[in-house]
């Protein structure tokens, strides 16, 4: 039994935990949904709500289609440069639907889990444009499953208001630039601490030995000692 329930958690089968919460990180019934939200306590996946303003949703909207991307790539740039300070990025991913569940969500995913609980609490102290930041876990750890493949194929008949997420994406030129950048940031850090961690090792070692030589007890010579020392050579 445990088994089963097990295999079918956050799935279509599973009548108790909601499947979209489980893949998606939300849920366009909130806390109104008739299944349980499980939040984690631990992941390597953080949401980031409502954070990405999508120029086109404003009716007095003039941007052209270009325009519209390259404020999105500089923010894209933006959120990356910014969450990459809590810890090395494996993925980053904008949603463009304009659902209220899925509305600008960022969604981050971290190498270490201990990374996303660290951005999590710094973010939840932090101003964008003037509004409280809110950021938190998400249950979310294959993207795949998260994303609208009709979407992606330019299929989806269900527009922006879908529940699955629709990802903008950046130029591949910027994500590129971006993960080179963080992993040669990652090895200086790195060769840098090795640096230090051999430069501790080697003060250490000094201070040791200079403590040894200080309780070493200096070869005191008897009288005797010195007298036959000063005394001529038999041979």
């Amino acid at each position: 039994m445990a088994e089963h329930l097990a295999s079918i958690f956050g799935t279509e089968k599973d009548k108790v935990h909601c499947s979209f919460y489980h893949k998606i990180g939300s849920c366009r019934h909130g806390d109104r949904c008739s299944r349980r939200h499980v939040k984690p306590t631990y992941s390597q996946t953080i949401l980031v709500s409502n954070m990405y303003k999508n120029p086109s949703l404003k009716p007095d909207c003039t941007l052209g289609d270009s325009e519209i991307q390259r404020g999105f790539e500089d923010f894209y740039e933006d959120m990356f440069l910014e969450l990459a300070k809590y810890g090395e990025i494996e993925e980053l991913k904008i949603c463009d639907n304009v659902g209220d569940h899925l509305l600008g969500n960022v969604y981050v995913k971290y190498h270490r889990e201990d990374d996303a609980q660290k951005a999590v609490d710094s973010l939840n102290n932090r101003y964008y444009a003037g509004l409280p930041v809110w950021a938190e876990l998400s249950p979310v750890t294959d993207f795949r499953e998260a994303c609208c493949r009709q979407y992606d194929s330019g299929e989806c008949n269900r527009g922006g208001y879908c529940n699955f997420m629709h990802i903008r994406k950046p130029a591949r030129s910027i994500v590129r630039d971006l993960f080179d950048g963080q992993e040669l940031t990652i090895r200086e850090m790195r060769r840098v601490e090795r640096e230090r961690r051999r430069q501790r090792e080697a003060s250490s070692h000094s201070h040791r030995s200079v403590r040894e030589d200080s309780h070493t007890p200096s070869p005191v010579r008897s009288p005797r000692n010195r007298r036959r020392s000063q005394s001529p050579s038999r041979y």
